[in-house]
């Protein structure tokens, strides 16, 4: 038996604070369903909890604060979970945590936030699916939602852009997925998996990302310079400004916002969709890398997404 309500149901939400997890927490609510969700921004966590409870009435929002990377956190928050609503079960978990950075593999002095990166993306599923496993298969009907990316099947944002960090994760969380089908079959059957694969979604990813990472300003010169790109000219707290300009506009022009976001997820998983696209971007970039996967890393391949006005916005790493 899948799930195909949410009235009553208790879900799960990783990165809860911003973006997609909190309108994930909002249309959970609104729906009639109980949440749990966490973040290490307590003030954004409120925020959402405020914003779920006064459209709500009848359900349990609970906030926890939890960094995804760390095992024993994630055990410690499941059994807060279990407490605060008072249950051995839940019914959906939304693995919605992610952060960029890391670019490059090659250079050494990316190596702390390559690890930082990998850690939330991956570690964060893995380790939350692992903790909340026993909860959904005790469910009468249950759904593990999966946040991938379009970096889950193309490893790029572009030309002069080392994005390897991030892109493995995203391929890991896609593998891991679409592998706990047949798992989930065998062994759960009332358990399902989805992946979803947003394109360009207006959220607040990439200004948490420099805030979490820091601004590492001869970095950013150098990634810059890379792409042709001189900033000799500006100061380093023009470099900083220019950059938080960037990752605000990567925010605020996106093409699908996050509440958008979270109504196609919510209604792809109560359909039974496992593989979940999100956004226009996402179905034709998808749609091409399948057509010529050989040439989808070159030059040509990313100005097709440009002149049709796809990717404007990607931030450099």
């Amino acid at each position: 038996m899948a799930v195909t309500d949410l009235a009553g149901r208790i879900a799960l939400v990783t990165g809860g604070g911003t973006g997609m997890g909190r309108e994930l927490v909002r249309q959970l609510a609104a729906a009639g369903c109980h949440v749990a969700a966490c973040d290490l921004n307590a003030e954004e966590l409120a925020r959402t909890a405020e914003l779920a409870t006064s459209g709500s009435s009848g359900v349990r929002i609970t906030t926890h604060d939890c960094d995804v990377t760390d095992a024993d956190a994630v055990a410690a928050f499941a059994a807060e979970v279990a407490a605060s609503h008072d249950t051995d079960h839940i019914n959906l978990l939304f693995n919605n945590a992610g952060v960029g950075g890391g670019g490059s593999f090659v250079i050494d002095d990316q190596r702390a936030a390559w690890d930082k990166t990998f850690a939330v993306c991956w570690d964060g599923v893995l380790n939350c699916a692992r903790a909340f496993m026993d909860m959904l298969v005790r469910s009468d009907a249950g759904a593990m939602v999966n946040t991938s990316s379009i970096n889950g099947f193309w490893a790029t944002v572009g030309p002069g852009a080392p994005h390897t960090s991030y892109c493995a994760a995203k391929f890991a969380v896609k593998g891991f997925t679409e592998a706990l089908i047949q798992d989930l079959e065998i062994h759960a059957p009332h358990v399902s998996a989805h992946v979803v694969m947003p394109g360009h979604i207006g959220t607040s990813i990439a200004l948490n990302s420099f805030s979490i990472h820091g601004v590492d300003v001869p970095l950013i010169r150098k990634n810059m310079a890379a792409r042709g790109v001189d900033l000799d000219a500006f100061s380093d707290e023009d470099v900083e400004a220019l950059i938080t300009d960037r990752n605000t506009r990567f925010r605020d022009d996106a093409p699908t916002s996050a509440a958008q976001a979270a109504e196609i997820i919510l209604s792809d998983v109560l359909a039974g969709r496992w593989r979940i696209l999100v956004g226009d971007d996402a179905y034709r970039i998808d749609e091409r890398v399948r057509a010529d996967p050989e040439s989808a890393y070159t030059l040509e391949f990313f100005e097709a997404f440009r002149d049709e006005g796809h990717l404007q916005a990607f931030p450099p790493r």
